[in-house]
C-alpha cells in the first residue's frame, strides 16, 4: 500500500513505520487545534511527550498558547 503511493520511504530514504504515522497524526491534530490532552490519550502517551516530540516541530507555526489549550466541550441539548 505505501509503495503504491510512493510513501514507503521518507525524504531521507528511511523506511516508514507505524511510528511515522503516529507522528504525522499528532502533528496534524495539533495544527487543527485539537486538544493536546485528547491527542495524548489517543496515542497512549503523556502530554509532556506530545510537547517534547511533536509540538516542538510546530513551534514556528503555533504559539505555546495554541498548543496548551484545553477546549471546553459543548453540552448537547
Amino acid at each position: 500500500m505505501l509503495a503504491d503511493c510512493e510513501l514507503k520511504f521518507d525524504r531521507q530514504g528511511n523506511r516508514r513505520s507505524a511510528y511515522s504515522l503516529r507522528h504525522t497524526y499528532s502533528c496534524l491534530r495539533l495544527l487543527e487545534g485539537a486538544d493536546i490532552y485528547q491527542i495524548a490519550k489517543n496515542c497512549r502517551t503523556s502530554v509532556e511527550m506530545i510537547e517534547k516530540h511533536y509540538a516542538v516541530h510546530l513551534k514556528n507555526t503555533l504559539g505555546a498558547k495554541a498548543i496548551n489549550v484545553r477546549r471546553v466541550k459543548k453540552v448537547a441539548k
